[in-house]
């Protein structure tokens, strides 16, 4: 019986929370797509800073041994963004250049014009690059919330779907970041959803796991915690941020500056509510 609990607990937790995400963000915040662009990196850096490393460092591991992994894993998913550039670039040698004319002149039509310089150039590295890391980050961090939840279970069962609901909404802020640069580095919405949710379905991994072996994985979560939180920083710092960074007029800087700081806002909320609950 706990077991089934905590399956249907972590699989509703891990996927549920990536399709309330994705009818968030294209559904109800489609028309503010550009937009999203800054929310994704204020959720980002939310998640790690405000919600995985706090927990990460409130154990008893150790802040050294903790930090090195942090910086290795900033390091690893530099790597790995440069592997998946390469793999494309030599893929794609002779690739889908009408295609990404195409989507220029979508991108042209779209937007004010005195931007198109710099989206031209940007729009051809944007999918380059940033998925790999997003969804190995999203991967360690739902075994990690699998774990958890495995471990409320069985305390108690109301607690149990008491932290599955906390999870849910915890992760759906940062899911939406997770979706917008998914969109990006798949081409489609259809594809990012794909891929966050199979990712989601980890949580359940976890949560069976956890069930299993719980005692012994205990000391492990601050690990899984700062590992996540390193690809989130880096995904946000290094692919979404320069995107960012290019000259817009005084309303359109403190649209973007607004929509980062609501990013912030919303992952910290709801992750002060979900912990203390």
């Amino acid at each position: 019986m706990t077991l089934i609990a905590i399956l249907v607990g972590t699989v509703a937790a891990g996927v549920g929370s990536v399709w309330l995400a994705a009818f968030l963000s294209f559904a109800m915040l489609a028309r503010f797509t550009q937009h999203m662009l800054s929310l994704a990196a204020g959720a980002l850096m939310a998640t790690a800073f405000m919600h995985l490393l706090p927990e990460a460092f409130e154990s008893a591991a150790g802040a050294h041994e903790l930090f090195a992994l942090l910086l290795g894993g900033l390091v690893f998913f530099f790597l790995l963004d440069k592997a998946e550039l390469w793999h494309h670039g030599h893929e794609h040698h002779h690739g889908p250049v009408a295609e990404h004319d195409h989507q220029d002149r979508h991108h042209s039509h779209a937007h004010h014009h005195h931007g198109h310089g710099h989206a031209h150039d940007r729009h051809k590295d944007e999918p380059r690059s940033g998925g790999w890391a997003v969804l190995a980050g999203d991967s360690v961090h739902a075994f990690g919330d699998g774990i958890l939840i495995a471990s409320a279970f069985v305390a108690d069962l109301r607690l149990g779907v008491v932290a599955a609901l906390a999870v849910l909404a915890h992760e759906v802020p940062h899911h939406m970041g997770d979706l917008v640069v998914l969109r990006q580095t798949s081409g489609t919405a259809r594809a990012a959803l794909v891929k966050v949710s199979l990712a989601g379905t980890v949580t359940a991994l976890g949560g069976l796991v956890g069930y299993l072996l719980l005692s012994q994985l205990d000391d492990w979560l601050p690990y899984f915690l700062v590992a996540a939180s390193s690809s989130f920083v880096y995904v946000a710092l290094a692919d979404l941020i320069p995107q960012l960074q290019k000259r817009l007029s005084l309303r359109e800087t403190a649209a973007q500056v607004l929509w980062l700081l609501g990013g912030i806002g919303l992952v910290t909320l709801v992750s002060g509510l979900a912990h203390r609950h």
